[in-house]
């Protein structure tokens, strides 16, 4: 007090009167300010703050405090950081950071707490206020609730995504609806053109039947005829192989006088009553592997054949004897009335002849996979068994199923369910020997006879078989239908039986506990007498 006295005495009592007054003129001024502010930040919609330099918030106006719930005391510092939403907080905190650290403004979206519990959207905001040289003094920021917005903008955003999958899905059909239009136009001009040389050929060969007919109303012998036959044949009939037999006079006795395409049978003399063309008086059609009604004078022929006999002056004279070849395995029907057609001229003396319909078997092929059906697999069995126990040889056994095919079918739809069988199929056939046998036993089951083949090696084959069908790969429609997996039960002859019944069942109880113990496995059948009674557990089961 004694300074301030003496420094009164020395200036004077007016100079320090002034500076009293210039002083609270100052505090004043800046008090105005500080009013002015707050009235301002009071006054605004949204949430207003400063910060000291070093981040920490010193003032809110009260739409802070209205709409947290919080305190000055709660929220002052970084305690406004516990209304944050808990996926927001670390983003939020680092780009304050940032700011603090570079002295740039920010910007950034968060959600805050309200004092109900739930939280909104703001756009956060701050600025740095500086001095005159440049330094940070104080930091204002506003939070600007954008709730409204963001709610629209995620309806937008749906209503975009909802739009861009409805343009997907409806390109997508046209896409389909032009694939299939482009696939049937090509599927119609494939037929056309197909019909086209189907039909050239057919008029080539009727003209060639024709010329035919007309030379061998010259011909002076029967010699002649069958020789002109002989040498018309096989430009009639390229895909095909056969041969002219004749009856002897007394008609005991057919025998083959001419052949063309390597046409063989054995024996080259035979009796009558050996083909069927001979004793019905019609053609006779022998589908490869048919035991029906074969012809005993074709007991080597291994292909689909048929017999029409040549007819003369009411009565049988011989045959015409056609086979197919690995080229061309089938005998077209069109193609029936061509070959009668031939015949009739050989015979010179029919002239209406009916040609009655061939003997229609079942085909020994399932249509969809192209492997043989269960027709054949039971007949086949039945050889290959007697074969092995006759030679005292073994006989694998292998009984395959795809597994989950209904649910597949169900999923993809039958379409790819087809897809899968012919693929699979087509596996099966390339990865045998030439003396295996596969059919399709039905549905989704496959069988396999391994003649020779030990239990060890038709284990092994199985697991390869199990193994090549899981890395082949199914497209259909341009859409890759996944991994395909099968349960297999394997048994041989003769530790599982020695009859086809034996064999089958013990590989079919095998095939039941794979599936049973979690499919995609191969299983070997027990010893005889357990596959004898899994097989009759496995009858009662199904029976149920």
């Amino acid at each position: 007090m004694g300074s301030i006295l003496v420094i009164v005495a020395t200036i004077g009592t007016s100079f320090f009167d002034r500076f009293l007054a210039m002083l609270k003129g100052a505090l004043g001024k800046a008090r105005q300010r500080e009013l002015y502010f707050q009235s301002l930040a009071e006054a605004a919609p949204e949430i207003i703050w400063t910060a000291n330099p070093d981040g920490a918030d010193d003032f809110f106006n009260r739409r802070w405090f209205e709409y947290t719930g919080l305190s000055f005391e709660q929220s002052a510092g970084m305690g406004w950081t516990s209304v944050l939403h808990p996926d927001d907080k670390e983003v939020c905190q680092l780009k304050w950071q940032n700011a603090l650290h570079s002295g740039h403004p920010y910007e950034v979206d968060y959600r805050l707490r309200g004092k109900d519990g739930t939280y909104r959207w703001f756009l956060g905001r701050a600025n740095p206020v500086r001095d005159a040289s440049g330094a940070v003094v104080k930091w204002f920021g506003t939070c600007t609730d954008i709730e409204d917005q963001k709610q629209n903008q995620q309806i937008l955003e749906e209503q975009i995504k909802t739009r861009t999958v409805e343009l997907a899905d409806a390109n997508t059909r046209l896409q389909e609806e032009m694939w299939e239009k482009d696939l049937a136009r090509r599927e119609l001009d494939m037929q056309n053109e197909r019909m086209m040389r189907e039909l050239t050929e057919r008029s080539q060969r009727a003209t060639m039947l024709a010329k035919m007919g007309e030379l061998m109303q010259s011909c002076m012998s029967k010699e002649e005829v069958f020789a002109a036959a002989v040498g018309f044949a096989p430009k009639i009939f390229p895909a095909t192989r056969g041969m002219v037999a004749l009856l002897n006079s007394v008609r005991n006795l057919a025998e083959v006088i001419g052949s063309w395409g390597e046409g063989q049978l054995s024996p080259s003399v035979f009796e009558p009553h050996c083909c069927w063309a001979l004793r019905t008086g019609h053609p006779h059609l022998v589908v490869a592997g048919d035991s029906t009604a074969p012809c005993g004078h074709a007991d080597g022929v291994k292909h689909t054949y048929l017999c029409i006999p040549i007819m003369a002056q009411g009565g049988a004279m011989g045959i015409l004897h056609f086979q197919a070849t690995d080229e061309a395995p089938t005998l077209a029907d069109s193609e029936f009335s061509l070959k009668a057609t031939f015949a009739g001229h050989v015979g010179l003396s029919i002239a209406n002849i009916n040609l009655r319909e061939a003997l229609r078997t079942q085909s020994i092929r399932d249509p969809l996979t192209g492997l043989y059906n269960r027709r054949y697999l039971e007949e086949m069995l039945e050889r290959e068994v007697r074969r092995a126990v006759r030679a005292e040889q073994s006989l694998g056994i292998l009984m395959l199923d795809l597994d989950h095919f209904k649910s597949f079918n169900d999923t993809y739809g039958h379409d790819a369910g087809d897809a899968v069988l012919r693929q699979a199929g087509s596996l099966f056939a390339q990865g045998i020997r030439a003396e295996d046998i596969v059919c399709r036993f039905g549905g989704e089951e496959f069988v396999f006879i391994l003649p020779t083949a030990s239990l060890q090696a038709t284990q092994s084959r199985a697991e390869k078989i199990r193994a090549n069908l899981r890395e082949l790969t199914i497209l259909h429609r341009g859409q890759s239908l996944g991994p395909i997996t099968a349960s297999i039960g394997v048994a041989a002859l003769p530790m599982h039986g020695t009859s086809p019944k034996e064999v089958l069942a013990a590989a079919d109880a095998a095939l039941y506990r794979a599936k049973s113990e979690g499919r995609d496995r191969v299983v070997v059948a027990g010893l005889l007498e357990e596959a004898q009674m899994a097989a009759e557990e496995l009858t009662r089961v199904r029976n149920l």
